[in-house]
């Protein structure tokens, strides 16, 4: 049953949505076409905002396609993949191996976004070489929904960790919130673990018969393997395929990595920059001279392509947004038709609605917070529930609006119409769980 309704959702991908850059030009336009009704036609200065949001994403997309390119650099080295081939060769049948896959999905997810985004789908390719019968792209699908899940019960999550810092720019409106209110309250955490469930259960019945099944299909089985020069006759050649120099540079990255993790705790250190680090140093031993690291980069600088060229046009999305005052509108409405009841309800859908064109949960929350925050004080409502169900709308819109997902599938080497059926499938049940749980948890667990 749950596979027929799935192909319903897949059906439709395969014929409406393109590939992701174009997805995003559309989701521009969109954009684009709204913000002239709100900027009263205003057009050259929405396009000057999209100009300028365009470059408030250039450090994260440089963060995103070095992330990119050093995890699969890393995932294909022969090392790293003997590794995780022994792990994968453990489950015996497709629903111990998808169960694997997602609860080590969860687990990674949990400490640190990045690192749940690279590793999960590298563990499902692993996964489909040794176990038959498993479905990739709803493995891929899963995976990544575990990932975007996992943040909705996440310390480290923007909101949470932000809410919590002397100094934020809503303390004066709303004061300091740790993450033990916030985070780890009884309504978040009882939805987060709904979810899992879920997740696990879609993820486990929804499959298909023999003949519709697709397996996973590298596009290139070798793993990266530079060979050194036979005759290294020059000095070049000796500095060229020096295992000294990637020895000291990667205890030099060792003593960088214990240094951090010495000083702020393991947790407090996996902010985006040191999980990039933790996988460059990796590198550095997993290739040992220079002329093979080198040459493993270029191999993955390709899949790094589409995320380099992507980000920076959603940050145009998010500049119109902005320079439209569309974000306010569309957040301003929940304060027309929110109750005591419904407030965290309509705070969900309407987070979930603006993340579709402000992919960033620190972004939208500069649109969004302060409108929230208020609506919140005028009900009476519980502010730390309100900043759940924001969170948990920033989240779920994340399998429909596929920015977070490119680097996934530029590792894997798939299309977005590939896996998004897939992913709107399980938005459904997401969407469904949080919006009657937001309204009936409140009511039992506060």
């Amino acid at each position: 049953m749950l596979w027929r309704l799935s192909k319903k959702f897949q059906f439709a991908a395969d014929r409406i949505i393109p590939d992701s850059f174009v997805f995003c030009v559309i989701l521009t336009l969109i954009c684009f076409g709204a913000g002239l009704v709100v900027a009263q036609g205003q057009a050259m200065k929405l396009t000057l905002g999209w100009y300028n949001g365009l470059w408030t994403m250039i450090a994260f997309a440089f963060q995103m396609s070095f992330m990119v390119i050093c995890c699969g650099a890393a995932a294909k080295s022969p090392f790293v993949e003997r590794s995780l081939a022994k792990v994968a060769k453990l489950p015996s049948s497709p629903a111990v191996a998808m169960v694997v896959l997602l609860l080590f999905g969860y687990i990674s997810s949990l400490i640190n976004w990045a690192f749940s985004t690279i590793l999960t789908p590298i563990l499902a390719m692993q996964l489909s070489r040794n176990v038959k019968g498993l479905h990739f792209p709803m493995m891929i699908a899963a995976g990544y929904t575990t990932m975007i899940v996992g943040q909705v019960w996440c310390p480290s999550a923007s909101v949470y960790a932000l809410v919590a810092t002397k100094g934020h720019f809503l303390e004066k409106q709303i004061g300091l919130f740790t993450q033990d209110v916030t985070c780890y309250n009884p309504v978040n955490t009882a939805l987060f673990f709904i979810l899992v469930v879920t997740v696990i259960l879609i993820g486990v019945f929804t499959r298909p018969p023999e003949s519709e099944l697709i397996m996973y299909q590298p596009k290139d089985e070798e793993p990266v393997a530079v060979q050194a020069a036979e005759e290294e006759e020059t000095l070049a050649d000796k500095m060229n395929g020096s295992r000294f120099l990637m020895i000291i540079l990667g205890v030099a990255g060792l003593a960088v990595i214990a240094h951090d993790i010495m000083e702020k705790g393991i947790i407090a250190s996996l902010n985006f920059n040191f999980v990039i680090f933790i996988f460059l140093t990796l590198n550095t031993f997993l290739y040992n001279t220079p002329r093979k690291f080198v040459e493993a980069f270029k191999d993955t600088m390709k899949p790094a392509a589409e995320v380099m060229l992507q980000f920076p046009f959603y940050g145009g999305i998010m500049g119109i947004m902005t320079a439209s005052g569309l974000g306010k509108v569309i957040a301003n409405f929940i304060i027309q038709v929110a109750t005591p009841d419904t407030i965290y309800t309509w705070s969900f859908l309407s987070a979930a609605l603006l993340n579709t064109f402000i992919p960033s949960q620190g972004g939208q929350w500069i649109v969004q917070g302060p409108i929230l925050m208020e609506a919140a004080q005028a009900l009476n409502a519980n502010i730390p529930l309100v900043m759940n169900a924001f969170v948990h709308g920033d989240e779920v819109t994340n399998l429909i609006q596929p920015l977070y997902v490119i680097p996934a599938l530029a590792l894997v080497g798939m299309k977005l119409k590939e896996v998004w059926g897939f992913m709107a499938f399980i938005c459904m049940f997401w969407m469904v769980i949080a919006s009657v749980g937001f309204w009936i948890l409140p009511k039992i667990l506060m």
